[in-house]
C-alpha cells in the first residue's frame, strides 16, 4: 500500500458537476462544489485509518475503521450521513447513505495517480475526479 501517506493533488474532473445534478444540489452549490479540490492523504494507524483533506476551508480528518459503518455530515450544510469505507489493496471504497440517496466513491491508487470513480443511484453515469501524488 504504497499510497499510504502520499498526499495526492487534485488535477481535473469529469461529470462531478453531473453526479451533482442528480443528487438535488442547487446550480449555485454545485459551482462552489466542482471548484473544490482539496489535497487528499490516507494515514494508517494499526488497524485504523485518517483520511485528510486539505482544502481552501481548511483540514478535515475522518477516522475510521475498514468495513465499519459510521455516522458523519457533509457539505456546509452538515447534512448527516452514515459511511462505511472499505480499505482493499490499492482501491478504497466509501459508501454513502444520504437524505438524497447512496453513492459509492471508489478510489483507486495506481502508483503516484488516484482516481475518484463517483456513482449513485440517482445517477445514471459515471463521474470521476483525478490526483497526482506531490
Amino acid at each position: 500500500m504504497s499510497y499510504i501517506n502520499k498526499n495526492f493533488k487534485f488535477v481535473k474532473q469529469e461529470n462531478f458537476d453531473g453526479f451533482l445534478r442528480a443528487v438535488g444540489l442547487p446550480e449555485e452549490k454545485i459551482a462552489q462544489i466542482v471548484k473544490f479540490a482539496p489535497d487528499q492523504k490516507l494515514v494508517q494507524d494499526g488497524d485504523s485509518y485518517t483520511y485528510i483533506t486539505n482544502g481552501p476551508d481548511g483540514v478535515k480528518e475522518i477516522k475510521f475503521k475498514s468495513g465499519v459503518e459510521f455516522e458523519d455530515v457533509i457539505g456546509a450544510d452538515k447534512i448527516p450521513i452514515k459511511t462505511t469505507y472499505t480499505v482493499d489493496g490499492n482501491v478504497v471504497t466509501q459508501n454513502i447513505t444520504a437524505p438524497q440517496g447512496t453513492a459509492v466513491f471508489k478510489r483507486e491508487y495506481n502508483g503516484d495517480e488516484l482516481v475518484v470513480v463517483i456513482t449513485g443511484d440517482k445517477f445514471d453515469g459515471v463521474a470521476k475526479r483525478y490526483y497526482k501524488a506531490e
